[in-house]
This record gives structure tokens, sequence and C-alpha cells, in this order.
């Protein structure tokens, strides 16, 4: 049982909170004031303290930092209105360990002030794909973790494309995605969203939950609250939210000029040739940052990107405005999880190297801790079968010429697997990041 301390001007939050949590024991008190905020803090007995940002006339902190606290306080989590990332990087640098930006979301709270009580892992993963998919099916084994998948959302091809060009919205092929790893509802729901329509010629190539997703945004007024709403009914364990909230295609020139626009003809390289590099990427019209995306990466404890298309998956997430900076702005442990092979039209030739080259050129600085490459052993099979397909595995270069990019520390584990497809192993990848994140090795899936 918790003690959780509500400071905010009016006490409704407070009995809504009292109401959630009754189930798990866990008390809350309600005060209107910093100065009563503090006697209660100062009294020993309160493990989390939610903090509203209109308290004391729009001045939380004053009487937090006033200097009366003694010795360790309990963590503060700020509940504040959308506001921009300096406004976020304040509240951190004021103490507060995380923000839960309004309105409030039942499920998502409860996750985050559990995550707080029992000094769970908050892991925050950035990507899109099958990659991304991959890794949070492993992750989502792994006890004492809360995991947040923040997803890109540059998708204008397949039934994503179809469904954002017909309907105007955000796509939605690598939420669900998420969604389904994270998912804790039976199997057959999962099939279910999973199933892609054939034959008839308006449904052929589309995902159950594509349709769900977009009628249900169509209710609630957008992806974001769509996504959240089936989170809810597919008991998501953790919590899933686009990188943005507003339509952006991305654009990349290559390095003979060539500007492309819209990450499906990026991705396939038709008429152009596929070992051409890309130089950079960007978004039109520039993409703000999903609030909940920067206030759960500058509260995590744990950051990944990748695995994923370099270009199109990850790099596309970083490029959305102020996540970069948020990455940076965070006290989190940055880990990469390095691509198995490469892609024609993105990554043609590039080694872990190149890779992790721009990686950091699009974070805007080292902002790396770990990288965590595969070292599984590849059949000639795989390796000529992929050579036809203009394929090679991703090389790993000399400890210097790493060096020489990124400052983060270089582990290499058994994390890939060879059935149809040369692919990450989803617990084989849980395995690995519970052994580099200390967890009890115990606990790990294999």
């Amino acid at each position: 049982m918790a003690q959780l301390l509500v400071a905010d001007p009016t006490p409704s939050f407070a009995r809504e909170l009292s109401a959630l949590l009754s189930r798990f024991g866990d008390q809350v008190q309600w005060v209107a004031s910093g100065a009563d905020a503090v006697s209660w803090m100062t009294g020993g007995e309160v493990d989390l303290v939610l903090l509203d940002e209109q308290l004391d006339g729009g001045r939380p902190f004053l009487a937090l930092n006033s200097g009366v606290i003694r010795g360790p306080r309990p963590p503060v989590i700020l509940l504040t209105s959308p506001r921009g990332l300096d406004g976020l990087i304040e509240a951190a640098h004021q103490g507060c360990v995380r923000s839960i930006i309004k309105p409030y979301h039942a499920r998502e709270v409860v996750l985050v002030i559990h995550a707080m009580l029992r000094a769970h892992r908050r892991i925050v993963c950035l990507g899109g794909g099958t990659g991304l998919y991959t890794l949070l099916l492993g992750l989502k084994r792994l006890p004492g973790v809360h995991v947040t998948s923040v997803v890109g959302m540059s998708d204008d091809g397949g039934s994503s494309g179809r469904i954002r060009e017909a309907f105007g919205v955000l796509p939605p092929g690598d939420v669900r995605r998420s969604l389904v790893a994270l998912s804790s509802a039976p199997a057959l729901m999962n099939d279910v969203l999973q199933y892609r329509f054939q034959g008839a010629k308006e449904l052929a190539g589309h995902p159950m939950g594509n349709l769900l997703l977009t009628a249900v945004a169509h209710v609630t007024g957008s992806m974001a609250e769509a996504v959240r709403a089936i989170s809810d009914l597919l008991n998501v364990q953790g919590v899933v939210l686009p990188v943005t909230t507003t339509l952006n295609t991305l654009v990349a020139e290559f390095e003979d000029g060539t500007v492309v626009k819209g990450e499906h003809a990026i991705d396939v390289p038709e008429g152009r040739d596929p070992r051409l590099k890309i130089r950079r990427i960007w978004q039109e019209p520039e993409a703000d940052a999903n609030p909940d995306a920067l206030a759960a990466i500058l509260g995590a404890d744990v950051i990944t990107i990748g695995p994923g298309d370099l270009f199109t998956s990850v790099l596309a997430t970083l490029s959305v405005k102020e996540v970069s900076r948020a990455v940076r702005a965070s006290r989190a442990r940055t880990v990469v999880v390095a691509n198995l092979m490469t892609k024609p039209g993105e990554t043609s030739g590039f080694t872990v190297a190149d890779h992790l080259r721009e990686i950091v050129r699009y974070l805007g600085e080292d902002a790396l801790d770990d990288v965590l490459v595969s070292n599984t052993p590849l059949s000639r099979d795989a390796v000529a079968q992929y050579a036809r397909k203009d394929q090679e595995p991703v090389r790993l270069d000399e400890p210097e010429t790493i060096a020489a990019v990124t400052r983060a520390a270089l582990t290499a584990r058994d994390i890939g697997s060879e059935e149809e497809l040369v692919r990450h192993h989803s617990a084989k990848l849980a395995s690995a990041m519970a052994a580099l994140l200390g967890l009890n090795p115990s606990d790990s899936p294999l």
C-alpha cells in the first residue's frame, strides 16, 4: 500500500485518482497549497507527489524548493497542460521525475504511477516498422519495466497510405503493430487486428486493425485518442504514442541532388540507383512533436533507438521537431540496437559506424551510451539469398572506427534469427537488453 499526495487547487483529480487506485489499496491525500504539501512531505509518510501546475497561483515549485524540506524527498510528478519542450525541461530541472500532460488518460496515469512506486525501469522505444515491433514484443516479457513506444508517423505506403489519402488521418500501420506487440489481450484478438482482407477490391490488403483505428479516430477526433482507446481494449502493457499528431510528408535529398517525397518512394528505389546515398531527410511541413512523447522521453530511464529502416523509420522519428533535443536533454541511458542487414535505397554498403554516424548527426551530438550489435552467425545460403536482393549483413567496424563516431560502449550478443528472413529474435533481444540493463538474469525470458 502506497501513500500518494495530490497538491492541486481543486480536489477533482484527487478524487478520480483515489477511485482508480482503491483496488490496489493505495491511499490518496489531497492538499490545496504548497505549504500543506511540504508539511506532508516533511512527515516522511508520502511515497509519491502529484503536483498541479496551477498550485499557488501557477508557482507550484515555490514551496517545494524553498529549502524547508530536509533530506530526500519523494518523487514528484508534474500535472501540466500541453507545454513546449522548454517548459518540460524546466520542470525536470525543478526536480520533477516525470510530467503528465492534461487531459489525463486513466490507464496511462495508473501505469506511470505504478512504475514510479515499484521503481520499474521506464523504457522509451523510438522508431517504427517491424524492428520496433520485435523489440517491444521482447521487452514486454521482462519484469520490472514500463515500456512506452514512440511511433513514427511517416508511413504513406500500402494500407496506411491508402487510409491516409482517403480519410486524412495519421497512418495507422506502425501504431497497430506496437499495440499488438504490447497487448495482453487473447491471441485471437491480436490475430484479428493483424488480419489482412483478401479479394474484395476496396478492402484488399487492409489489416483489420488499421480500419478499426481509423474508425475510432473519427469517433474520438484524433488518431492519438484512438490509440488510447484501443490500448484500453487490448489491455496494453505499456503506452503507445504517435511521435506527432499532425500529417506530414517525409522528404529526402540524395547525394546527386534528387529530391524524393514520401516514405514509400524513399524506401523503394524505383527509377534510381539503389546504391545512391541519402544526403538528408526532413518533414514537410515541419512536424511538431506530440507533448506526451516529449514528456515520456524526458522522464525515461532508458531510451532505445532502432532497430528499423535507418532513414524512413529511425531518423524519420528523430527528424520530428524537438525529439532529438528531448533525447539530448533526458538523463536516460540511450541504447542503439543496430540493424542486421543493409537496405537498397537507404543503407547500401553501410557498416555499423555508418549507421551510428547518421544517428549522431540527427541527434545533434553524441548522446549515445550503448550500441547493441548482433554476432549471430548467418548461413551462406541466407547471405547469398540477400545478396541477390543487393543486401548484405551490416559489417561491424574496427573499435577505433566506432570510437571516432561515438563514445558509446559496444556490446555484441546473439540477437538474430534466420528463418524465412534474417531478423532480430524478440526473446534473444529481450535477454540481451536484460543483461545490458542489469536486470535479474533469472527473470530473463530465455
